[in-house]
Order: C-alpha cells, then structure tokens, then sequence
C-alpha cells in the first residue's frame, strides 16, 4: 500500500455527495522520455476542441454547483479542470510547462476532471480534505514575493499537517508542494463527481500511470479509490 492515505473530512459530504477520487502515489525513476508529455498534451487539446468526453458538460458544472454549496465563486475561480478548458477553448492550445505536469493537464483535459499533482517529499502528515476555519496559512507569490494568505471560513481545501496546499479544493496549488519531474516521491489525486462515470474516472488513472511509466521507465505506482464513506478500495 502506497505510505500515502489522503482523508476526506465527512463535513465535505453535505457539499458534494457521491465525491470520489483516485490517489496515485508514486516513486519516480529518471526522466527518459519527456516528449510523451508533450504529445498527450497536444492530443488532450485537439480533444476538447473536438468536442470532449460525452460527460464533461454535466461533470464540470456539477463542480461548479459544488464550488458554488462552499461560498466560492465559479466564474471567477473555477475549478481546474473548467480553468484548463477555458485556456484551450480560447488558445486552442497550452503551452508546456514540465513534463509530469504537462501530463497530468492532458489527463485533466481529456477526461474533465480535476488533477492535483503534489511533491510528496514536501508533505507533512497526511493530506486531508476538510472545511477551513480560516485560521489555516497557505504558502503562495504576490508580485513575484514569496507570501501567505488564509482560506476563508468554510472554504473546501486540502492540506496537511502544515497548512493549505490547496485552495478552494482544486483551484490554487501552493509553492511548498508544488511538484515538477525531478521529484523522487509524487502524489496525484483526480477528483470526481457522479456526473463522471466511475470507469472514466479509472480509465484517467490509467492514462496518468502508463504514461509516468512511459516517461519514467521503472517508476512504480500505487492506487486507491478514496471516497466520503472512507472506504479505500485498492486498485
């Protein structure tokens, strides 16, 4: 079993119903093959111009419904996946910005779902998903300045024993964490709703995995199904 267990706080249910999520753990291995990141994210593009995955509609704005149940505003912070939509619909394409993070974009795009990807080394405690009392910091850059900030009261983030990792749930990554290829540990998590279908939710999992392993050969992965009951399904 991955040395990872994300918790979900069950205050979360009564905000989102049904949310699940797949947590990908990984010891990385050398970069070999950059390029594989690159090229999926080009396909990940081309797809959402083409039209999407048959649910993405109904699977982002169910996120912006959730975003909405915790007082944020989803035309101004939407969540990841309706962001990275956003860019690709109006650029036509995003640009790279490091391999493992350009492939967990294409994942996010391809599948409309929200992707998280952390330095797990940079972790301390377990990550958890829970309801901030806004007396929680969180680690980010104002003007090119290293700075904190705190969520707002009732605010969905993740974070560890620290502080915020993550704001409004999937909005805003934070420095500490932030994770790029040269990372010995990774952590990823896709979040998803009932209005995604439980094996795409496994197929981009999928994709995430062999695609790490493509770039990093002799990488190992671990994965598990984590949802508001607690239960943890091995994968």
């Amino acid at each position: 079993m991955p040395p990872l267990h994300p918790s979900i706080d069950p205050a979360v249910a009564a905000i989102a119903p049904g949310f699940r999520a797949l947590s990908i753990y990984v010891e990385a291995a050398p970069l070999q093959h950059p390029g594989l990141a690159a090229e999926a994210l080009r396909e990940a593009c081309r797809h959402v111009e083409a039209g999407g995955a048959p649910w993405a509609e109904a699977h982002l704005q169910a996120w912006a419904e959730v975003f909405r149940g915790f007082g944020a505003k989803p035309q101004r912070t939407p969540c990841s996946a309706e962001a990275l939509r956003k860019r690709v619909l109006r650029d036509g394409a995003l640009p790279a910005i490091d391999p493992v993070v350009d492939l967990y974009n294409a994942v996010s795009l391809r599948y409309a779902i929200p992707v998280g990807g952390e330095n797990a080394a940079a972790y301390v405690g377990t990550p958890r998903l829970t309801v901030a009392d806004g007396s929680e910091l969180f680690d980010t850059m104002k003007e090119g300045v290293p700075a904190n900030e705190s969520p707002d009261v009732g605010e969905v983030v993740w974070r560890d024993d620290i502080g915020v990792t993550c704001r409004r749930w999937n909005w805003r990554q934070g420095v500490r964490t932030r994770l790029d290829a040269r990372a010995e540990r990774m952590w990823f998590i896709l979040e998803s709703l009932p209005a995604m279908p439980l094996p795409a939710l496994q197929e981009a999992g999928a994709m995430l995995a062999e695609g790490l392993q493509a770039m990093m050969p002799g990488a190992v992965v671990h994965s598990e199904l984590i949802s508001l009951s607690a239960t943890r399904e091995a994968r």
